[in-house]
């Protein structure tokens, strides 16, 4: 099967609009402490790297080993915390956050650093495939796509805020601040949700046999994951790397942030311009993004030239694409498996996740091996190509 036409409807008694809003920007703003902390280091990868005696292809495991850990876990903590409150394991979660964060900021050496991402890749993996489905329990289901979009309009308000801000806070104070801040903030996230979630017993107990039985049975999740895999190892393979191929187009190292925050700002039009459209328009909103990430990473190389200027135009657009991304993905996922949102959504989370340690650890050896340029036509062919194979695969699942 493909997607299915109708939204999931939640099993739990409808809330009042009033207090679910207030309980999902609680966890859109635990979903922002997650992925500032994960793409933190994208901005300061370079200031990391000489700090740290270490190059910036090495560098680039801060974002793979998160990714890498965050695959395994989504599932795993999935099946653990399976009869758990939600409301409790959302909040372990992004506690750990904080204070990883916090070990990062104090870390002698690089392998305390590792240490630390590899429990915010924990953290990542768990709370992502837990509130990855979580709005169809917090409003009304008519807001449902909308409450969706606000709460992965955290991760595009990470781009535009977290990292641009977490940016400047190292060119200003020095990483080891931006880190400090970063773990405060998933400290204040910790303190809204406890306040403003309400309890949320397991509905469902999921197994891990369950996992790979839903692949085998479920084409239009299995077309998802295949999907998941090429735009989002295409994208982190060039974005991990956004600071040194705009350094490399001769951009001001103290406009870079200015930059990221065009990319961000970008990204979350893109995001609610999907979750308006998403709905209606899965498939082709799915197809439109590999074409525009696409076309954003070549033109990021043909206008280097330019500098700053030539730069802003393609990040523009890069921004809009990427940022249709979790909406879109998430929504063909719940519309695959409406009686299994759990499950489907550690899937993806998995390997949404492994993509990103992926795409960082092949974009390192692009970056210390090539060309850095070579990040940019690699990554845009990967998203062309889950473009392509999008209508054979739905076809092929319908035939």
């Amino acid at each position: 099967m493909t997607a299915v036409d109708s939204p999931p409807v939640s099993t739990d008694p409808v809330r009042s609009s009033l207090k679910g809003w207030l309980a999902v920007l609680a966890v859109t703003l635990g979903i922002f402490s997650l992925m500032t902390s994960e793409l933190l280091p994208v901005g300061l990868l370079t200031p990391v790297a000489s700090a740290l005696d270490v190059s910036e292809g090495t560098a680039g495991l801060m974002v793979t080993v998160p990714g890498l850990v965050a695959a395994v876990s989504a599932p795993l903590v999935t099946v653990a915390t399976g009869r758990v409150d939600r409301r409790l394991v959302l909040g372990v979660l992004i506690g750990i956050v904080g204070a990883a964060n916090l070990a990062s900021a104090f870390a002698p050496n690089f392998t305390v650093v590792l240490i630390a991402r590899f429990l915010i890749g924990v953290s990542v993996g768990g709370f992502w495939a837990i509130a990855g489905g979580i709005a169809l329990r917090l409003v009304p289901e008519r807001h449902v796509g909308r409450a969706t979009a606000v709460i992965f309009g955290g991760v595009e308000t990470a781009s535009v805020l977290g990292v641009p801000t977490g940016t400047f806070l190292g060119d200003l104070s020095g990483w080891r601040t931006a880190f400090a801040v970063v773990g405060g903030l998933g400290l204040a996230a910790l303190a809204c949700m406890l306040f403003l979630l309400p309890p949320l017993p397991a509905t469902t107990s999921v197994t891990l046999a369950e996992l790979p039985r839903l692949l085998r049975a479920n084409g239009g999740v299995r077309i998802g994951v295949v999907v998941t895999f090429l735009v989002i190892t295409g994208h982190f393979l060039a974005y991990t790397f956004v600071r040194p191929v705009l350094q490399d187009a001769d951009v001001d190292g103290g406009r870079i942030g200015a930059l990221l925050l065009v990319f961000g700002v970008a990204g979350i039009i893109g995001n609610f311009v999907a979750g308006a459209l998403v709905e209606r328009h899965t498939r082709r909103l799915v197809i439109g993004i590999g074409v525009v990430l696409a076309a954003a990473m070549a033109a990021l190389v043909l206008t280097r030239a330019g500098g700053t200027s030539g730069a802003a135009a393609p990040l523009v657009f890069w921004g809009l694409g990427y940022g249709a991304v979790p909406v879109t993905l998430q929504t063909w996922i719940l519309k695959a498996a409406p009686d299994a949102t759990e499950a489907a959504s550690s899937v993806y989370v998995a390997m949404f996740n492994l993509s990103i340690a992926l795409g960082a650890l092949f974009g390192g050896f692009v970056v210390d091996g090539t060309a850095v340029t070579g990040v940019l036509w690699i990554g845009g062919g990967l998203t062309v190509l889950a473009s392509v194979l999008m209508p054979l695969a739905t076809r092929r699942a319908d035939g």
